[in-house]
């Protein structure tokens, strides 16, 4: 399918996972891509386009901040490891934008700002205010207070928060980074025989089958989130695109016209 009409895409929420941020040997953060992440991000900024981050990785920084081995397996060790990692990641993401002269902020979402209309108002208020001053918003969960993202039972993960934050702000686009190429109809790093579905026109029960979960001790969700992502995106009309995360550059391609990863029809 051709793919020229995303390069008319002006307002874009990227999610980046942990697992792509993240030195897998280590769980360390990827510093190299992080910088590579902001310049991307700053150069879209700089054509005119409007950006969202939902950035993944609190829990990940802190653990290792902290010095905890493992997912914490308690929620309050969960909350304060977000609470620490939380603070380094922004101060790493002010840093590296600020390299560029790219103005950032720091929104933290609670499954109540989405649910409550006043404060669901006052969110779109803010983000369309900074929309207007060319600042690129970095969103997350806020996990040290509002605990059901951690458990699973609130948006579930960032996958699904990212397609709730491209409904309230009303966006053109929504790209989710992973650490696969896309939607496979089997899991390719277990099956070689899989394959790769380049364009979906719409999401069925076969399609949510071949859906896989996370494998991975970082991340909290797998291919059934994004699955679930794509369909909220798809009912607010937004377009959305699984891609690889590990080379960064595909977000330039995505918003090229360039056919990388699995599209999603709104």
């Amino acid at each position: 399918m051709d793919r020229d009409f995303l390069r008319h895409k002006r307002r874009i929420v990227i999610k980046i996972g942990t697992s792509t941020i993240t030195h897998m040997n280590t769980e360390n953060l990827n510093l190299e891509k992080l910088e590579r992440f902001a310049r991307v991000l700053t150069d879209i900024r700089n054509r005119d386009k409007e950006v969202v981050v939902v950035s993944s990785g609190a829990i990940g920084a802190g653990r290792k901040a902290l010095g905890i081995k493992g997912r914490p397996s308690t929620l309050s060790v969960k909350q304060a490891c977000a609470a620490v990692g939380q603070a380094r990641l922004m101060m790493i993401y002010q840093k590296l934008f600020a390299e560029y002269n790219q103005t950032i902020a720091q929104i933290l979402i609670t499954k109540r700002i989405m649910l409550n209309e006043i404060s669901r108002f006052n969110a779109q208020n803010t983000f369309q205010e900074l929309f207007r001053m060319g600042v690129i918003p970095i969103v997350n969960e806020n996990d040290p207070i509002s605990t059901d993202q951690i458990q699973e039972e609130n948006f579930g993960d960032n996958d699904t928060l990212s397609a709730n934050v491209a409904e309230l702000v009303g966006a053109d686009l929504l790209i989710l980074l992973s650490d696969i190429d896309g939607l496979y109809t089997d899991d390719p790093r277990n099956n070689k025989d899989a394959g790769f579905i380049s364009y979906v026109k719409s999401i069925d029960e076969r399609l949510e089958a071949m859906a896989k979960g996370a494998d991975t001790s970082l991340g909290t969700g797998g291919m059934t989130t994004k699955i679930a992502a794509a369909r909220i995106a798809a009912a607010a009309g937004v377009d959305m695109v699984i891609a690889n995360g590990d080379k960064v550059s595909n977000i330039s391609r995505i918003l090229n016209g360039d056919e990388i990863g699995t599209l999603f029809r709104a």
